[in-house]
């Protein structure tokens, strides 16, 4: 694997311990999930141990980066899940064929992941064409431009999304969308204060730890209620037509 494809992820590791932060996209999720799940840019499997908590039938992993792979295998070797788990060290374009061959996929997931990819609307296709009809697509990304900064740069973001502008590349790529929201509107500020006016460019763990047991259950307690204008991150799920 080349470097760049070793420097994926690393946002995730970082997010390893959003527990809360995790559950509440999963639970976002949840109702519209099918049983035969592909995760791609899985890390070091924190949000893929949330899924196999689900009954499923099956559990497809890809994660480009060697480093996280092998963390990733080592944790799902632990888990000793009751379904069968495939993992790929590559990125999802490469296998994205012998996915569709061989798990029939009803569900793919991108948390923290798109935003990653160069040509994110051509990744849009593989992930079009590796459904069926019907099939679903979750995505997790960082929104508004404007609050990108040191870190996005620092962990290889190429851009920041609008809720519109996702949703007009999903529809054009051969999706509807089913829902799409903004998400976490108390992060704002403070990502907008780390990373644009200090410019940090580390995430801490404690700082982490301490945002996902103080604040996000405020925040998901706030949103679950009504849906804010704008938000750090957006959510969207849509549907292969």
């Amino acid at each position: 694997m080349s470097e760049k494809y070793d420097y994926v992820g690393k946002d995730l590791e970082a997010m390893s311990f959003a527990v809360n932060y995790h559950r509440w996209i999963l639970s976002t999720f949840a109702p519209f999930l099918g049983q035969r799940i592909v995760e791609v840019g899985a890390g070091t499997g924190s949000f893929s141990e949330m899924l196999l908590e689900r009954r499923l039938e099956s559990l497809s992993l890809v994660e480009p980066s060697t480093t996280m792979y092998r963390q990733l295998c080592r944790r799902v070797e632990a888990l000793k899940p009751s379904v069968p788990v495939t993992t790929y060290n590559e990125i999802f374009e490469h296998v994205a064929q012998q996915i569709r061959t061989t798990q029939r996929p009803d569900s793919i997931l991108y948390v923290n992941v798109l935003e990653h990819i160069e040509d994110d609307f051509a990744e849009l296709g593989f992930i079009n064409n590796a459904l069926e009809r019907g099939g679903r697509l979750f995505v997790f990304v960082p929104a508004l431009q404007w609050l990108h900064g040191s870190y996005d740069r620092q962990i290889n973001h190429f851009r920041r999304y609008t809720r519109a502008g996702l949703e007009k590349k999903c529809v054009a790529a051969g999706f509807r969308v089913i829902t799409s929201r903004y998400f976490d509107l108390l992060g704002v500020l403070p990502w907008w204060i780390k990373y644009r006016l200090i410019q940090s460019k580390n995430m801490e763990p404690g700082a982490v730890k301490f945002y996902d047991r103080r604040v996000v259950p405020i925040v998901k307690s706030l949103e679950a209620s009504v849906s804010p204008p704008i938000g750090k991150n957006i959510l969207l799920i849509a549907e292969r037509v």
